[in-house]
Order: C-alpha cells, then sequence, then structure tokens
C-alpha cells in the first residue's frame, strides 16, 4: 500500500503556525496565552477540516481523534505547540502537524485503520510560564495530579487553570481517560548528531534520566583587596570549583552536565562573595550511572565545605528516569526509514519530550530528524524541508503498519 504525505501542505501549515505569537520578529507562544489561544483554534480548525472529532481534557491537551467505532485500542501521536520566548518554528509543532498530515495522508488513500488513531497536542511542554515542563503528558500519564497542576502559580503569577478557562480551553475530559495501545511522536532532533553523521533519520531507543538541583554556597563578605587569600571564605571561588569539578566528572562519558544559572552576592566588584547560587543539570542513559553521579557530587560538595570554609545546601528540582522506548516500535521505524531508503541512526535523545511521560502508559518511540548546527530553541532553528518531509513519511509509514493488519 503506498500513501503519501502532502509534503506542501504540511510545511504550508509549519509556517502558518510559526507566524501566530510572532510580534516584532519575534515568536513567542507560552502556555495558556493569548498566543497560544490563537495557535490552539488555528489547530482545531484543521483538525476540524479533517473531520477529525475535537476533544480537550482539563489540562488543556487537545486531541483529534478519527474514531473507528468499537475501538479501545488507539495510536497517538503528536506532541506540542507552545514555544520558548523567541522560538523556532519548529520544536514540537513539526510533530503535532506532521501526525495530522499521517491521518490526512491515510483518509485521502482510503486507509481503513483496525483501531482509532489521534493527534496530541500537550499543554505547556515547554514549561517556561509554568512548572514542571512537560506538564500536559506528566499529567496526562498519572504522574501529576490534574487539579494540583490548575493550581500551579506562573512566573508571570498567573494560575493555569484560571488561564486555560479564560482562553476556552479548559476541556471536560480526563486526562488519561483515552489509553493509546502506542505513541510516536516525531520531532526535530535539536542536536547535531544526525547532521554530523550525515544521517537523515533517527529513532530514538531510549531517553536521558535529568537531575537538576539548585546548590546555595554561603560564605563570608570582605574587601577584595584587603583580605589575603589563605583567609577568604569566597562563596564565588567554591562555585567556579563546582562547575569545574562536573566538567570532570562527565568528561569522557555518556553523561552532560550543566551550570545554566548563577548569581553572586553582593555582587559588588570590589566585594568577595558571601553568596552563591547556581543550578546543576545531570543528565545520562543510564540509571545506575546517573546515580553514580548525583553520589559523587553530593561527596564533592562535603569536602568543599571542610576545604573552603563555606556552607553549601542543596534543594532538588526535577528527577526523572532515564526511558527505554519500546524495541519493536523502534525496530518499525528502521525498516520504514530503510524501505524509503533513508539512512537511519538508533540514538539517545538529549531532552525531555512528551514522549517520555507517555512511555510510563504505554508502547512509546520517537522519529527524530536533523537540525541544521543542533540549534534548537532560537529563531536559527532550521530543518531542511526533504527531511522534515521525509520524517513525516516515514511516521506515515509506521502508522498504517501499526493500524492496518
Amino acid at each position: 500500500m503506498t500513501v503519501t504525505i502532502d509534503a506542501e501542505r504540511l510545511l504550508s501549515r509549519l509556517n502558518v503556525l510559526g507566524n501566530i505569537g510572532r510580534e516584532e520578529g519575534r515568536l513567542t507562544r507560552l502556555a495558556a496565552s493569548d498566543a497560544d489561544k490563537a495557535g490552539r483554534d488555528q489547530l482545531v480548525d484543521w483538525f476540524e477540516e479533517a473531520g477529525l472529532e475535537v476533544r480537550i481534557d482539563r489540562i488543556g491537551n487537545v486531541f483529534g481523534i478519527w474514531n473507528v467505532p468499537g475501538d479501545t485500542s488507539p495510536l497517538m501521536m503528536g506532541s506540542h505547540i507552545d514555544t520558548v520566548i523567541n522560538a523556532g518554528i519548529l520544536d514540537g509543532c513539526y510533530g503535532v502537524l506532521s501526525a495530522l498530515s499521517v491521518i490526512e495522508a491515510m483518509r485521502s488513500a482510503d486507509v481503513e485503520p483496525d483501531r482509532s488513531v489521534i493527534v496530541g497536542a500537550f499543554t505547556n511542554e515547554e514549561g517556561v510560564r509554568y512548572a514542571p515542563d512537560m506538564m500536559g503528558s506528566l499529567v496526562y500519564a498519572g504522574g501529576m495530579d490534574t487539579d494540583a497542576a490548575l493550581a500551579v502559580t506562573g512566573h508571570d503569577d498567573t494560575v493555569l487553570g484560571e488561564e486555560l478557562a479564560r482562553i476556552g480551553y479548559a476541556g471536560d475530559m480526563e486526562p488519561g481517560s483515552i489509553v493509546p495501545s502506542a505513541f510516536i511522536e516525531a520531532h526535530i532532533e535539536q542536536g547535531p548528531v544526525l547532521e554530523a553523521e550525515n544521517k537523515l533519520m533517527g529513532a530514538v531507543a531510549n531517553l536521558q534520566g535529568i537531575s537538576w538541583q539548585k546548590v546555595t554556597i554561603r560564605g563570608e563578605a570582605n574587601h577584595a583587596g584587603t583580605t589575603p587569600t589563605y583567609l577568604r571564605k569566597d562563596a564565588g571561588l567554591a562555585a567556579a570549583r563546582v562547575i569545574t569539578y562536573l566538567r570532570q566528572l562527565v568528561e569522557g562519558s555518556d553523561s552532560v552536565a550543566t551550570v545554566g544559572t548563577i548569581r553572586f552576592e553582593p555582587n559588588a566588584i570590589n566585594v568577595i562573595p558571601d553568596f552563591a547560587e547556581f543550578t546543576i543539570d545531570l543528565r545520562d542513559p543510564d540509571e545506575a550511572t546517573l546515580k553514580a553521579r548525583e553520589a559523587a557530587l553530593a561527596d564533592y560538595l562535603a569536602e568543599l565545605e571542610t576545604q573552603d570554609g563555606v556552607r553549601i545546601e542543596t534543594e532538588p528540582l526535577a528527577r526523572f528516569e532515564p526511558v527505554v522506548f519500546d524495541p519493536e516500535i523502534v525496530g518499525l521505524i528502521e525498516d520504514c526509514a530503510a524501505a524509503r531508503q533513508l539512512s537511519c541512526r538508533k540514538m539517545t535523545s538529549g531532552a525531555g519530550h512528551d514522549a517520555q511521560m507517555m512511555a510510563r502508559i504505554c508502547p512509546t518511540a520517537m522519529i527524530f530528524v536533523p537540525s541544521r548546527k543542533g540549534i534548537s530553541h532560537n529563531p536559527l532553528e532550521h530543518t531542511d524541508d526533504a527531511s522534515l518531509v521525509a520524517g513525516a513519511q516515514v511516521l506515515l509509514d509506521t502508522a498504517v503498519r501499526i493500524v492496518v493488519r
């Protein structure tokens, strides 16, 4: 059976959605904002044009459903349409619109699936306005109470549940009430591996575990000119030691470590810092290794307190175990790529995605397409049109093999 993606329609929609929420050249479509409402409205219009039933759950996840009467084991595909600040147009949106293109292609070719097919667009994947990230899929998979999520206050002092109601996307369906038999998410890689290895497709076999924590170091403020080095309790120096240690900890391994935010007080050029606060992002695809890295860091911080005469406190911010995706679906993606003569690499995702939450409740996998220079969360985010279409085609081929017996 030959079924083909409508390339022109997919690419056109990506550009249309990519201009919703754009002001002064910057695309920003934060969860439950007015721009998010406009994006959701457009998506719902496309769902309805495709003849899909539109359902919205209590956390605001939006679903376009191609119903097969009597089916209780649907295939779900999708991602998210909320963005970071000053975003590119592909992150998340590509997965949602590819999934819609898959259903439209099957319906145009008179494919008769033996199960329902669903497109899902999950709320607040980015976590920019409300924490945690991947919230909609986390709630859907039972990892967070719906009412607790709706009560979350954003960085702008708004409440998520109130904002969803304000924009008209506080649905009545209970999250998780439709349990899919499988979930597949197509996504741009957001990293440099596929491009560097000249591969056209990624079959994502697993996803790194993530450990986030905040570290606070307290020392003693003093004069920068009159205090000898050996008498200092320098919180800034201690922070620098931690950052250097983290690089040494992960060098030459699959682990990665990042200090993405840092703050000193009193933050004056001629005063030794008595306070340093920074975040640590540790990741590894193996849970045992990630735990070992966390333990090694804790031991180092304890040693540093004694060595530098400072006090150190840590606060966990987020912790997700590594996810292993379904080998059968991953193999199916590889087979479909090979049938299209597309070079494919089995790989690990370094970023978090809605698929990692959905893997809690059903067999799940992801398809990656290359990102130019590995850039994402940035207006320079780019994937060649041919690669976008090829990824959607492999998603289509995989879906057909799942839903047509």
